[in-house]
């Protein structure tokens, strides 16, 4: 049984359709990377499987478990949502780090968000505290920003606030890692170490989707290429295989230039 099985998402926005009848599935330890043009439908995916947008039609799975049947209005319970989310870190385009938290604040703010709720939380809270921030303490030297814990987002480069992002998303330990373009907004310089970040992660069997522009970065790294064009799957197969053989015209067309 695959981790994620997503079938069926369909989004509308008003009479525009963005997307249309997409699935797929992913393996736990599987990297997928969902490349095409801007407008065709990669970032509302994300989107909908984090539960940012709601999913016109379609079934969502994670590990067996339904967590959304468009067909069943069960699984679209809004006190659920946050519950849900929990299964997908998400990485936006533009970090969205709190600027009144320091880099160690943004990592622990939504562990010690779900904390509070715990029955426990009053009577071990210096523990938990203490836990939550170890975690994150070692997620940052992950990251390569041992030193920078204590600094605040606007005394990171880009390249750094983006690495925060991810040991943020990872804090929550979730089944799948999901990237929007996560080098988009940076400069070129400051590219590389984003990557390289990423390219660690699925060394290590991390679950991970990753919308990108970066076709060298998809073809060396993604287990997987999905791509999508007007809100549709048009060809789907392993990374190095669809880069250098694809099958589909759109995707020789899309990927033409991306050519030396």
């Amino acid at each position: 049984m695959a981790l994620l099985e997503a079938s069926g998402i369909g989004k509308n926005f008003g009479n525009t359709h963005v997307l249309k009848d997409i699935s797929l599935t992913l393996e736990k330890g599987e990297a997928l990377a969902i490349i095409g043009s801007s407008g065709s439908g990669k970032t509302t995916l994300l989107r909908c499987l984090n539960f940012l947008e709601t999913p016109d039609t379609g079934v969502i799975r994670v590990g067996g478990e339904t967590l959304w049947d468009a067909s069943d209005p069960a699984t679209q319970k809004e006190s659920e949502v946050r519950r849900k989310r929990l299964h997908f870190g998400l990485v936006f385009q533009n970090f969205n780090l709190f600027p009144q938290y320091t880099a160690l604040g943004n990592v622990m703010l939504a562990g010690e968000l779900l904390a509070k709720e715990r029955p426990d939380y009053k009577a071990n809270r210096k523990a938990i505290h203490a836990q939550l921030e170890q975690q994150a303490r070692e997620l940052l030297a992950q990251m390569g920003l041992s030193d920078r814990a204590n600094h605040y987002p606007h005394q990171l480069s880009g390249g750094q606030q983006q690495r925060v992002a991810i040991a943020r998303a990872l804090a929550l330990e979730p089944d799948i890692l999901c990237f929007d373009e996560p080098t988009s907004a940076l400069d070129p310089e400051l590219t590389g170490e984003v990557l390289r970040v990423l390219r660690d992660l699925a060394a290590h069997k991390t679950t991970m989707i990753i919308v990108t522009h970066e076709m060298t970065f998809a073809r060396d790294v993604a287990d997987r290429i999905m791509f999508m064009d007007g809100g549709v799957v048009v060809e789907e197969g392993p990374a190095k295989e669809l880069i250098d053989h694809p099958k589909e015209e759109r995707t020789k067309q899309f990927l033409s230039h991306y050519s030396a």
